[in-house]
């Protein structure tokens, strides 16, 4: 049993407090919305995010930084990828330096390229970071379906700390030390997931949506392997079960905004309907940079970068991918 601070008030954040709780540890919540915290205390509900879905009694939850980061010494980060380093910024001079942080995030930082660990240890100048990370579905999730995640971390006692402090009977969790292609695997998904949820708005089936999910998992795998990662990471719950949840339902949210997207053929419109962060909208150049860097060919996430940009249209995307001379398939090569 610990005490955890997650930082973040949101449905991800809710729900890893909840798992977390669960698992016989004492949560604390942190939030900037004033509202959203007296409601979690007062009601233990989050309706914006949560629905009628009820927390734990013993999950409480602040405003106060001061006190959030008192609370705790094990910090379980919750926040939007993007607003990741300047919250870090501002959370520097309150941390224990001997904390422990675990990122919850599935996203690249635009601005640099890095992942979210390699951000949390550029500010927080410590290598005491793990990440927890698979096909976990908010709204399933706290419903306490039966659901997997990796735990993740440089080294196998730091993974298996991580993978105790969240294991419940169902959330089945399984240790790793290959952060780097489970990490590469999680923000990789988010794109390939907008590329199915886009031919499904444009009305194809199953056999284009099979297309996608299977080409879109060798480009997550031959990307991972050639920044050294471990192949197989792709092909467990990291890569291969997230890339099944996100592009096969429609509680997704990328795969959601990729619909509107490929329905309307606008971005607007997409932005409008799907009013949440969608990581792999933020995160698809990205990923397509750090390709170009290491000389792979990701015809897929290229489709969808070129399509977020407005550079071509769904349609045509999708005309371009068909166009690609076929070779010997291969799961990496």
């Amino acid at each position: 049993m610990s005490k955890v601070t997650v930082l973040g008030t949101g449905a991800w954040g809710c729900t890893m407090a909840q798992v977390l709780s669960d698992a016989g540890n004492h949560v604390l919540m942190w939030g900037r919305n004033q509202e959203v915290v007296a409601e979690i205390n007062t009601h233990h509900t989050n309706k914006k995010y949560l629905d009628k879905n009820i927390l734990p009694i013993g999950i409480q939850a602040t405003s106060d930084l001061s006190e959030a980061f008192a609370y705790s010494n094990i910090y379980v980060i919750a926040v939007p990828a993007q607003t990741l380093r300047e919250n870090l910024k501002a959370w520097k001079h309150l941390v224990d330096p001997h904390a422990t942080y675990v990122s919850t995030l599935k996203g690249i930082e635009v601005s640099s390229l890095l992942r979210m660990t390699e951000v949390i240890e550029q500010e927080m100048n410590t290598a005491n970071i793990a990440i927890i990370t698979g096909p976990n579905l908010a709204s399933e999730l706290i419903l306490r379906q039966p659901a997997g995640a990796v735990a993740a971390a440089p080294t196998i006692a730091l993974a298996q700390k991580v993978q105790q402090l969240f294991a419940t009977p169902y959330y089945r969790v399984y240790s790793s030390t290959d952060v780097l292609g489970c990490e590469y695997s999680g923000a990789i998904k988010s794109v390939i997931a907008l590329a199915v949820g886009i031919s499904i708005g444009m009305g194809f089936g199953e056999n284009t949506q099979a297309m996608l999910i299977t080409r879109g998992l060798n480009e997550v795998a031959r990307l991972c392997a050639a920044h050294g990662a471990d192949p197989l990471s792709a092909a467990g719950l990291a890569g291969m079960g997230d890339l099944v949840a996100s592009c096969g339902s429609p509680l997704s949210r990328n795969r959601t905004f990729g619909e509107v997207l490929g329905r309307t053929g606008s971005m607007d419109s997409a932005r409008a309907e799907v009013a949440k962060t969608v990581e792999g909208v933020a995160s698809s150049n990205a990923v397509l940079e750090i390709a170009h860097r290491v000389g792979v060919e990701v015809p897929v996430i290229e489709a969808v970068a070129d399509v977020v940009s407005g550079s071509v249209t769904p349609s045509a995307a999708l005309d371009r991918l068909m166009e690609i001379t076929t070779r010997a398939e291969n799961f990496i090569r």
